[in-house]
């Protein structure tokens, strides 16, 4: 079986990425499924291409198997969430090496604090803690992180 491809998203799958990354975000213990959430996610994914993500998907034979939104200009990871169903598969580091195709000599990262599987996961891929802030549009606190190329 191969490894999903990673691709840019196209326009008519965003309300599927929304789908998606709700249901890794409520994997995490720290949100409810609903329809309100799903419906937030699936307007910010369309916000956020407008304001300067590039967006790629993990497609698994036409599933969407997780999502992926860099802000490349920024070197910034905003968000890597792998859908229930693909998690433990290594996705995650796969989208990670992919990100460090993209973002080769440094990247930006943010985890809600509470996240705690994410941070110690990006700690152990490489990444150093920077500072904690209060996320403004979720008032979640926010763990920075910064991963440079070895020299």
């Amino acid at each position: 079986m191969s490894p999903p491809l990673i691709r840019l998203a196209r326009p008519d799958e965003y309300d599927e990425v929304g789908r998606v990354w709700m249901e890794s975000w409520v994997s995490t213990g720290l949100a409810e499924a609903s329809n309100f959430l799903l419906a937030n996610l699936r307007a910010r994914v369309r916000r956020e291409i407008d304001d300067g993500w590039t967006l790629f998907v993990a497609d698994d034979n036409g599933a969407i198997a997780a999502m992926l939104a860099l802000h490349l200009p920024n070197h910034y990871l905003d968000q890597l969430f792998v859908a229930p169903a693909w998690q433990g598969r290594s996705l995650g580091r796969q989208l990670l090496a992919f990100t460090r195709t993209q973002l080769p000599d440094e990247i930006y990262l943010r985890c809600v604090r509470e996240n705690e599987k994410a941070w110690r996961w990006y700690e152990r891929e490489g990444f150093v803690f920077e500072k904690e802030e209060i996320a403004e549009a979720t008032g979640f606190m926010m763990k920075c992180y910064r991963w440079k190329r070895p020299a």
